[in-house]
C-alpha cells in the first residue's frame, strides 16, 4: 500500500531532499507540501502556505508528515498532527528541553518518530562509540563536528546524540565547547568542536587518543540524500503504528 506523506519545510535544504527523494519511490506519495514561503514548485509538487497546515491534514489525510523546519514551526506542525492522529516523522534540531517536552506530549496521541539523524552510516558511527569509549578506558576523547555555513544550532542535534553516547558508556562528563589561552584538558573532559563551512552536507569525528596511539571514527555525508532517505524509511515504517515515542534505531532492526 502506498504511504501518503505530508512534508513541511518544503522550499528549505532539506525539504526539497525529502520532495526529491520521495518522488524516487514507489511506496511514497506526497499528499502536500508546506512552507512559510508559499508559491513555489518543488520537484513537481506545489508548495502551499504553512498557516493551512491543519486544513489541509483534514482535506488530505496524509498517513504521516516529514518535518524538516525549525524548533518552533516542529512544535506546531507535531501538536498539528496529534490533534489530527497523524503520525509525525522530524529531523529537526536545536529544539530545547521543552520543545521534547511538547514532541513527547504529541506522541501521547499520535506515533511521533525523532532523530537528531536520519543516516544508516551515523547509526554505525554510534554504536561504534558505545563500543569504542569503554574498551579504551581512560583515553581523552574529542568530538569535532562541521556543517554548511547557513546550519544555525551548535553543536549539531547529530553531535548532541554523540555526546550522550559516551556519557551513557562512560558516566556524565564536562563538555568543553573550544578552547582559548591557557586552557589544559581536565581529566575526563570531552572537547566538542563545531565548524561552519561552504556546503558541507555534514561530517563528525569522534577521536580517542591515549598511551600512544589514537582512533579515529569519522562519518561524512556526501549529500543531504542520505539524510532525506532516511526519514522517509521512516515514515514508511511509522504511518501503521500505535501512538507513542519511536526512534530510529527501531527502522533499522
Amino acid at each position: 500500500m502506498t504511504v501518503s506523506v505530508g512534508v513541511t519545510g518544503a522550499t528549505g535544504r532539506m525539504g526539497g531532499e525529502v520532495l526529491a527523494a520521495a518522488a524516487d519511490r514507489d511506496d511514497l506519495s506526497v499528499a502536500f507540501a508546506v512552507s512559510r514561503s508559499p508559491g513555489d514548485v518543488v520537484e513537481g509538487v506545489a508548495v502551499e502556505d504553512a498557516a493551512d497546515f491543519a486544513d489541509l491534514l483534514a482535506s488530505h489525510e496524509p498517513d504521516v508528515v516529514v518535518d524538516f523546519t525549525g524548533p518552533a514551526s516542529c512544535i506546531e506542525y507535531a501538536s498539528a498532527c496529534a490533534a489530527a492522529g497523524v503520525a509525525f516523522v522530524t529531523g529537526t534540531t536545536g529544539l530545547s528541553e521543552g520543545g521534547f517536552d511538547a514532541l513527547r506530549e504529541a506522541a501521547s496521541e499520535a506515533p511521533v518518530l525523532y532523530a537528531s539523524n536520519f543516516s544508516r552510516g551515523i547509526a554505525a558511527l554510534r554504536r561504534a562509540v558505545r563500543e569504542a569509549v569503554p574498551a579504551l578506558d581512560g583515553y581523552d576523547i574529542e568530538l569535532t563536528e562541521t556543517h554548511h555555513n547557513a546550519k544555525r544550532d551548535a553543536p549539531s542535534g547529530t553531535a548532541l546524540t554523540l555526546l550522550d553516547d559516551i556519557d551513557d558508556v562512560r558516566g556524565d562528563s564536562e563538555r568543553v565547547h573550544g578552547r582559548e589561552g591557557d586552557a589544559p584538558r581536565s581529566e575526563g573532559e570531552v572537547g566538542v568542536h563545531a565548524r561552519r563551512a561552504g556546503d558541507i552536507a555534514g561530517e563528525h569525528e569522534v577521536l580517542l587518543a591515549g598511551n600512544h596511539e589514537s582512533l579515529s571514527l569519522t562519518h561524512r555525508a556526501g549529500s543531504r540524500g542520505v539524510f532525506a532517505a532516511g526519514a522517509l524509511d521512516a515514515a514508511a515504517w511509522l504511518a501503521d503504528r500505535d501512538a507513542g515515542w519511536y526512534d530510529f534505531t527501531e527502522v533499522l532492526e
